[in-house]
């Protein structure tokens, strides 16, 4: 039997953001975080996580660098979970998730949709490609096997996947 090859130890990109931000539950956490929670009973009362799951996540979260925890009362000691640097670089990726749920639905089925502040105008990002403008949807744009990839991805991503897919 091959031995298991732990996510961690993988080299594939998606492979390791998941292994950061998989569980529902951490999306979960990282929205309310974004929308300004940062205590203990705040995350448990808007997500209903029970306090055994919510404390083993926020300890995920603030052991892969992207929550803080820092005691803001300290008698009796009670702490909050404030992003780090690498934690707001998820922003994105979560408004990249709603806007992909956004676009399957009506806008009148959206239930939360992301605005700009100073208009109160709907948004609907996009990722580009700053160079050219162009979404990274578009099919020129494909993976291949970067400077550190190993043998398994030279494999996958070898030359010939240079041109798109169908």
């Amino acid at each position: 039997m091959p031995a298991r090859i732990r996510v961690e130890d993988r080299e594939c990109p998606l492979s390791t953001a998941m292994s950061y931000i998989g569980e529902w539950w951490t999306v979960l956490i990282l929205h309310d975080c974004f929308d300004g929670y940062t205590r203990f009973d705040q995350f448990e009362e808007n997500i209903g996580l029970s306090s055994s799951m919510l404390t083993a996540r926020l300890k995920t979260l603030v052991d892969n660098g992207i929550l803080a925890r820092r005691v803001y009362q300290e008698r009796p000691v009670r702490h909050e979970y404030v992003l780090t640097d690498f934690g707001r670089s998820l922003r994105p990726v979560l408004v990249a998730m709603a806007a992909w749920r956004n676009a399957q639905l009506e806008p009148g089925e959206r239930a939360m949709i992301l605005v700009d502040s100073d208009t109160g105008r709907e948004v609907e990002p996009a990722v580009i490609d700053p160079a050219t403008g162009l979404e990274v949807s578009d099919p020129r744009f494909v993976f291949t096997a970067g400077p550190a990839a190993g043998d398994q991805m030279r494999a996958r991503y070898g030359p010939e996947t240079t041109t798109a897919r169908p």
